[in-house]
């Protein structure tokens, strides 16, 4: 099978895109080339990343980062694969904050992982994005977006589109200057053009909410 190589070459992705599609390639200029993601080349632990995406869901950061530190504190390590949450039972993790849904996802994880159903960083590498998608979302508590995150900010997969993302999709509705955000199977067909670089898409669609946001500066008029 191929090795899939962690990252792509953003310059490449940037012009294709902009060759692509004008509306698209407007916001682009505006926002400026978005460089690889430095994480992309940082080694991980896939469980690791896996236990701390459950811990974070549906919280905010800094109340997850305080539960997350019980839990470190909890097993005595900074790093959750089956063994280390071995070290705390289901009480134990209750009393760290994490609630009866989040715990049932961390055991049904570790009991996979000792299972070997979790595949290593070495894996993925030999694995299509479909395919991790399918194995991690097995996993209680995980679902696609959550797989989708690690494909493209710590795997580095050129071509993940995140259809049911709030944020892709009203990015898209701004590039197409619609009045509705588009559902999901619109996003996917209109995303098509963009491939083999939809992840560099993504992040510009992101983007362009954030510039979207922002308050214009004012502007300075003579006085007469």
């Amino acid at each position: 099978m191929p090795r899939h190589s962690r990252g792509f070459d953003t310059a490449a992705a940037f012009e294709h895109l902009r060759r692509r599609d004008r509306r698209l390639a407007r916001w682009m200029e505006r926002i400026g080339p978005i460089g690889p993601d430095p994480r992309w080349r940082r080694p991980f632990d896939p469980v690791d990343a896996l236990a701390r995406a459950i811990l974070y869901q549906q919280l905010s950061g800094k109340a997850a980062a305080t539960i997350v530190a019980r839990v470190e504190a909890a097993i005595g390590s900074d790093r959750f694969h089956c063994d280390t949450l071995a070290r705390v039972d289901d009480a134990g993790l209750r009393a760290c904050g994490v609630s009866g849904n989040k715990t049932l996802a961390l055991r049904d994880l570790a009991a996979r992982e000792a299972a070997g159903e979790i595949p290593t960083l070495r894996q993925m590498a030999h694995m299509d994005d479909e395919a991790i998608v399918a194995a991690l979302t097995r996993v209680r508590g995980i679902g696609r977006w959550t797989v989708e995150m690690m494909l493209m900010f710590r795997l580095g997969r050129p071509d993940v589109l995140p259809v049911d993302d709030l944020g892709i999709r009203k990015g898209a509705r701004l590039v197409d200057r619609q009045e509705q955000a588009p559902k999901p199977r619109e996003l996917a067909e209109r995303g098509e053009r963009w491939g083999p670089y939809r992840t560099y898409a993504s992040l510009y669609l992101w983007r362009i909410v954030e510039a979207a946001a922002e308050p214009q500066a004012p502007v300075k008029r003579s006085q007469g």
